[in-house]
């Protein structure tokens, strides 16, 4: 496993899973396949050499697509909040359910997050994202009294750590078993949204599936959250884009803004923008990233934030966090982390007619990445 913690027993979960999802299966080169599928609203591409650790992969490009498709589809099933038999549908409606691993390894690994940002990433902030129209629900302008009670009825501050510590004897567990004895007095009943990690927590998953096939260089992208390791078939380290966060520009890869070439070994590179989910109100902008602190969307200089870390989990996360914090502590925040590569995009000024973008990148000590953003 190339994740620390992630729980093992989820490759057990492939073949209890059996996908009924349109995919393809093309050769890139004689060694080399692209399959593409569709998850968790999007679709996904993953790119792998068939020749692995110790020779030729035993196992056919389509027996690995109908791997990879059960693990997406058990990822929809325990996490996704547009799906209405899903754990995470039926904990947020108060049914008890019985958590799977891949439920408890994500609620344990949000609440670490949680903990880590000191708020910032709140995956049980799901009530402020639909007062602002951002969550599962429509949302209106709400009022600065809204917002604070709302602020005060969510958040992970006043849930228990660890689901596993509060299941029933028969394995069972509900949203109200994990609110804390001393939670406010209007803490109402959790819910969680997994969107701001869930991508990169698939990527992961997918990339422990093809290491357990012998798999050594791969690129997993999924709603364009990536895991890469190795090389690519030409023989040299992924090289990925960057986006221009431009409005309108919501097509990735069609206009770039820079490049990252990995140094070749695993990492996960996750881009995190306001420039896609916003809606504009009484001549205001309001972007898609709430503040769960103060119950605001996040206002900044930022338009999109790029981390790279040891996996996409992590990415995904913590390039959330830094479009919170906004750009001149999410700089802060990269530079004081030697695990972390960081390559951030702000506007340096803007009108009616133009906007005029300014670029920041990390140091690119970590090994991640093998030259600088272009």
């Amino acid at each position: 496993m190339h994740k620390d913690g992630m729980n093992k027993s989820f490759i057990s979960i492939f073949a209890l899973c059996v996908a009924a999802i349109s995919a393809t299966v093309s050769c890139t080169s004689d060694k080399y396949v692209s399959i593409t599928g569709y998850a968790q609203g999007g679709s996904y591409v993953v790119k792998l050499n068939l020749q692995g650790r110790d020779g030729r992969i035993g196992v056919s490009p389509e027996k690995i697509k109908a791997g990879i498709d059960s693990v997406t589809v058990a990822l929809d099933n325990s996490l996704s909040g547009y799906n209405d038999k899903s754990l995470l549908t039926r904990f947020n409606n108060g049914e008890r359910i019985v958590p799977d691993s891949i439920f408890t390894d994500i609620y344990r690994i949000s609440y670490g997050f949680f903990e880590e940002t000191g708020g910032a990433f709140d995956v049980a902030a799901g009530p402020l994202f639909d007062i602002w129209g951002f969550g599962f629900k429509e949302g209106s302008m709400p009022s600065d009294e809204m917002v604070a009670e709302v602020r005060e009825s969510c958040g992970m501050r006043a849930l228990y750590p660890d689901i596993s510590g509060r299941v029933a004897d028969d394995g069972s567990v509900c949203s109200s078993d994990m609110v804390k004895d001393d939670a406010p007095r209007k803490y109402g009943k959790p819910r969680l949204n997994f969107n701001a990690i869930a991508q990169g927590y698939t990527c992961d998953i997918v990339a422990d599936y093809l290491y357990s096939l012998g798999v050594k260089d791969m690129l997993i992208n999924i709603g364009g959250e990536i895991y890469c390791d190795g090389l690519n078939p030409s023989g040299k380290p992924w090289t990925v884009g960057v986006d221009r966060p431009v409005d309108g520009n919501n097509t990735p890869g069609a206009m770039l803004e820079g490049t990252l070439t990995t140094g070749g070994g695993p990492c996960g590179i996750v881009t995190s923008g306001n420039y896609r989910k916003f809606y504009v109100k009484d001549g205001r902008k309001y972007a898609h990233t709430v503040d769960p602190r103060t119950g605001y969307p996040a206002s900044d200089s930022l338009l999109s934030a790029t981390v790279v870390a040891k996996d996409a989990t992590t990415a995904d996360a913590l390039a959330t966090y830094c479009m919170v914090i906004g750009f001149e502590k999410s700089k802060e925040f990269i530079s004081s982390r030697p695990d972390l590569e960081g390559y951030l995009i702000y506007a340096k000024s803007s009108s009616a007619d133009s906007l005029s973008f300014g670029t920041w990148e990390s140091s690119f000590d970590s090994g991640f990445l093998s030259r600088s953003a272009e």
